[in-house]
């Protein structure tokens, strides 16, 4: 039983009558004013100079917020966003003394673009934090100007079909040149970075991310051109050395990521960990499509050290079978995530045939029933593929980027078959220049490959595709098959075509009535992807899956 008791409160003397209460409440004005007007007065004087210091401690510099202990300002910091605690450190100098305290920045995660402006500011940044920060992930990526417009006969300055071979190849000298730019400011904030890390023994975690190559109508511009910009190699050889200084120094690092770095990472770079650090890595990742010939960044015999390894991503090329029978050893820890990178210039450079088997997969399953891969490919024949997708690839992930060669429906159809008990995330990307004609993955069949994968996987939760004809009574399917369930459908506007009997019925809008009935299919809004610059899986692969990757690893 509950008792509630009312407890009256006692009235001030004075207050007995109405008429004593508003007298109360006078009163008290009366001594506020009071108050208010010494504090006035007291500000006046001291602004004047009058008065003696130490009345004035009370109200003057000494009661100010510079005046707080550094502790108790770290100890406000600590409740505030990062954008937030460098606007509170403008206010005095004191307070921008404790904005780096090390127990504020436990982590940092920076996202650049190569340009000489952020130079200064990532160097401020790295003398200030990175001799302490336990967990860094770093983010290089060229200007979008550089990769966009600009090539040849895209009209500007002058450029055009009249201008012929000398205009194309000035036009390609200057791209190359802003280029070679690029890549020369690229050296030198990855030596910034390194350089300012070389002594941190708290480093938990360090991650590396630099995309700054790009395909162009001349040519792939990635690290052959480091030659250029680096002639003698003193600045790679340097990084190389930095980057094995900063490994063999570290005595917390657990967490170990380096993609698309343009041969910073070398096959000898994993050796300079020690053995105890080896021991208890958990992730590990080193991706670079750009090692040349049969290079590998690590080898079975390098990976049996790493014990407690339970997240992996490597070069699908580097993935051999012996690797595959080193994690399935009883001292190994069972690997739970594992993302393979398989691009057409390793496959071109290295072989097929060291990968892991179907009994290999079936062992590794065996070993970590949780165990689930993450796949992409860039512009990877159909025929290798049909190589690689074993049917016991617990397969959870995949994502195709073609700049060349398209996806089948028959590989559709495959992954649809072989994966329907693991697969979430179906990315389908075909960047072609011609947007007249697409590939058309339904053609010849009788039922579309894209139905036939949201019907027959059901944990799809993610289906993204740019560049493939999918026809707008196939794409209402999908969303009445998965429904709720799937969280995410990306599909731009110009993928999508409707039949003629669509186009031909005067009394229904075709693309209101598509909207409608996917928004009401997938139980929310719902509509085409009308920018495709909105999107990185669509503008920014290698970023994407780089990213992808590591929330991929950590879900864990």
């Amino acid at each position: 039983m509950l008792l509630f008791l009312s407890v009256p409160q006692p009235r001030p003397p004075g207050a007995r009558t109405r008429s004593g209460a508003a007298r109360v409440v006078r009163q008290r004005r009366r001594q506020r004013r009071r108050l208010r007007g010494l504090l006035r007065g007291l500000r006046g004087r001291a602004a004047a100079g009058g008065g003696r210091p130490g009345r004035m401690a009370l109200c003057g510099q000494a009661a100010g917020a510079a005046s707080l202990p550094s502790e108790l300002i770290v100890h406000i910091f600590s409740f505030l966003s990062p954008p937030d605690r460098l606007r509170a450190s403008a206010s005095c100098s004191h307070w921008r003394e404790c904005l780096f305290y090390p127990a504020l920045w436990p982590q940092l995660r920076i996202c650049l673009r190569v340009s000489p402006a952020e130079q200064p500011r990532l160097e401020f940044l790295m003398r200030k934090c990175g001799w302490f920060v336990r967990e860094l992930r770093v983010e290089f990526a060229a200007e979008n100007s550089l990769s966009g417009g600009g090539g040849p006969g895209d009209g500007g300055g002058g450029g055009g079909a009249d201008m012929g071979t000398e205009g194309e190849d000035g036009e390609a000298l200057r791209l190359s040149s802003r280029w070679l730019e690029v890549l020369r400011v690229y050296l030198e904030l990855v030596l910034c970075v390194l350089l300012s890390i070389r002594n941190n023994r708290n480093l938990q975690k360090f991650s590396l991310f630099g995309d700054v190559s790009v395909v162009q109508q001349q040519g792939s511009l990635s690290s052959t051109d480091l030659s250029r910009v680096d002639p003698d190699c003193k600045k790679i050889k340097q990084i190389q050395q930095l980057f094995e200084e900063v490994l063999s120094n570290s005595r917390q690092l657990k967490w170990l990521s380096c993609g698309f770095m343009l041969e910073i990472v070398t096959p000898t770079s994993l050796s300079s960990l020690s053995n105890s650090i080896a021991n208890t890595m958990e992730h590990l990742s080193l991706l670079d499509n750009n090692i040349p010939g049969n290079s590998t960044l690590i080898t079975a015999v390098e990976l049996e050290r790493f014990v407690n390894l339970r997240s992996l991503a490597l070069d699908f090329c580097d993935f051999t079978a012996e690797m595959a029978r080193v994690l399935t050893d009883s001292n190994h820890v069972p690997l739970q995530r594992l993302s393979l990178l398989v691009h057409n210039v390793s496959v071109m450079n290295k072989s097929l045939d060291n990968m892991p088997n179907d009994e290999h997969w079936k062992a590794l399953s065996r070993k970590s029933s949780s165990l689930r891969v993450y796949l992409m490919a860039f512009d990877v024949k159909g025929e290798d593929m049909l190589k690689i997708l074993k049917p016991s690839i617990p397969l959870e992930r995949v994502h195709f980027d073609s700049y060349i060669t398209c996806v089948s429906g028959a590989i559709v159809d495959l992954i649809s078959r072989q994966y329907d008990k693991f697969l979430t995330h179906f990315i389908l990307m075909n960047d072609v220049i011609d947007t007249s004609g697409f590939p058309d993955l339904s053609d010849n069949r009788n039922e579309d490959p894209l139905v036939l994968l949201a019907w027959r996987c059901t944990k799809l939760t993610l289906l993204a595709i740019h560049g493939y004809t999918v026809w707008a009574h196939n794409l209402i399917a999908i969303a009445r098959l998965r429904g709720s369930d799937l969280k995410v459908l990306e599909v731009t506007e110009e993928s999508i075509d409707f039949d003629q009997g669509e186009l031909a019925d005067q009394d229904v809008d075709p693309v209101n009535n598509l909207v409608e009935q996917v928004s009401l299919g997938l139980g929310q809004p719902w509509h085409a992807v009308l920018d495709i610059e909105s999107l990185s899986v669509f503008t920014e692969p290698n970023r994407h899956f780089y990213r992808e990757m590591q929330s991929f690893s950590e879900d864990i």
